[in-house]
């Protein structure tokens, strides 16, 4: 709260602005509890042996030497740090002080090394692929960035996107068609962008022209893109499967020098164009976001409409283009799965990547940079569970599949702490 106080020659003037530092013990709680948790499983059942981390992969051309660790020391060094960290993150909240994002890092690295060696230790393959794990993670990845990125745009801008889903699946379909139908997978790729920017424009213009409630739009868009695309599928897609569903993938690009450094060069600089698309467009929605005139309005639709529209930014339009514009760069992100991975499309191949998706654009707290580490955080836990399965580890195959879904509560509900969106987010604007 502000004061004014009487200045020398009587004029007055703003006095000290009060201001109040909002904490939250969420994040210590959440230490703490996996603490607890890890503390049970390496002590009750604990794995004797070693594990092996083999950096390099085979095609590299520096090989750098494999990392053993010993599961019993390793695990109880690293119970050290988890509980000094939790307490180090107790302690800033109780001085009221905010826990850094770092202390998240740092917590999740260790837990994941303590993790890791454990379940290599007791499995029947004790290597893990390091650079295998990294890179799979990165292509999981890839769709939930794309939507990530079209969620921080349409929320920002004052919408609410649940239906992410459909326009990765929108995507998704329509590459898969076009591609195979002209045999160019940049053809399939621009295809994609136009398919999520016509599930936009029905978001936009029921959320924005008729001000219908925009979660329940969403909603209803996701449910219609899966029974039409599931209707497709069946009567024309899988009966004419070589004419209509066969698209040729995009090629990896190796980037020269940067595909040949040991552990980051598999994993960001052998890709295939869509995902070096993908490292271009977090680039520039942030910059444009942050740091141009287009950003400046679309920031100041999503917080305050009212004084947007007095200034003369027409509210509507600009909800409605970069609504669309979101719409684009999901459609992008369903033809990686087509285009880029899969090969082909199937029934709800996006399997709740869209929702996903918005947890990221959550736990990112609306910016393109966090909610990307977000997206990449959940797609190392999809792609960890099939290193786990693949080395035999004593994880049971349930907890395995549900691994990524329960990172994404506990991010989301865990670690998130007070986070608050666009002001005008899922607000419809009436003008006068």
């Amino acid at each position: 709260m502000s004061t004014v106080a009487e200045r020398p020659d009587g004029a007055l003037a703003p006095a000290r602005l009060d201001t109040t530092v909002v904490v939250s013990w969420k994040a210590p709680i959440a230490f703490a509890a996996i603490t607890v948790l890890a503390a049970l499983l390496f002590v009750l059942a604990p794995h004797d042996g070693e594990a092996i981390f083999r950096i390099s992969a085979a095609g590299d051309a520096v090989q750098l030497p494999e990392v053993v660790l010993a599961s019993g020391i390793t695990t109880a060094v690293c119970l050290v740090l988890l509980v000094s960290v939790t307490i180090a993150s107790a302690l800033l909240v109780r001085a009221r002080r905010r826990v850094p994002i770092w202390f998240a890092i740092v917590f999740a690295g260790v837990f994941m090394t303590a993790f890791l060696t454990w379940a290599a230790a007791g499995a029947s393959i004790h290597v893990i692929p390091l650079a295998g794990l990294l890179a799979g993670a990165l292509s999981l990845s890839v769709p939930l960035i794309f939507g990530a990125l079209c969620g921080v745009i349409s929320e920002r801008v004052g919408v609410v996107n649940i239906a992410i889903e459909g326009q990765l699946l929108a995507g998704a379909f329509t590459s898969a068609v076009v591609a195979t139908a002209t045999g160019q997978p940049l053809i399939g790729l621009a295809a994609a962008a136009v398919a999520g920017v016509l599930v936009s424009f029905v978001l936009a213009a029921f959320s924005i022209v008729y001000f219908v409630d925009q979660v329940i739009v969403g909603v209803v868009l996701n449910v219609l893109v899966v029974g039409l695309t599931s209707f497709f599928f069946s009567q024309l897609l899988a009966p004419n499967a070589a004419t209509l569903n066969s698209p040729p993938r995009f090629e990896r690009i190796n980037i020269p020098f940067l595909a040949d450094i040991p552990l980051i060069g598999p994993m960001f600089f052998r890709q295939t164009i869509i995902v070096y698309l993908m490292y271009a467009a977090v680039v520039l929605v942030y910059i444009g976001l942050f740091h141009t005139k287009w950003g400046l309005r679309l920031r100041s639709v999503g917080e305050h409409p009212q004084a947007a529209d007095t200034v003369g930014i027409n509210v509507a339009r600009t909800r409605f283009w970069n609504v669309s514009l979101g719409g684009a760069i999901a459609g992008l992100g369903g033809a990686f799965f087509t285009l880029g991975s899969v090969g082909a499309f199937n029934k709800e191949m996006t399997a709740g990547a869209g929702f996903i998706a918005l947890a990221a654009v959550i736990f990112g707290q609306w910016d393109p940079i966090k909610a990307t580490l977000a997206a990449l955080l959940f797609g190392f836990a999809s792609n960890l569970q099939n290193t786990l399965g693949v080395i035999g580890s004593p994880v049971p195959s349930e907890f395995m599949l549900m691994l990524p879904y329960v990172v994404t509560i506990f991010a989301v509900a865990g670690l998130v702490g007070r986070a608050r969106g666009p002001a005008a987010a899922g607000r419809p604007y009436i003008k006068g």
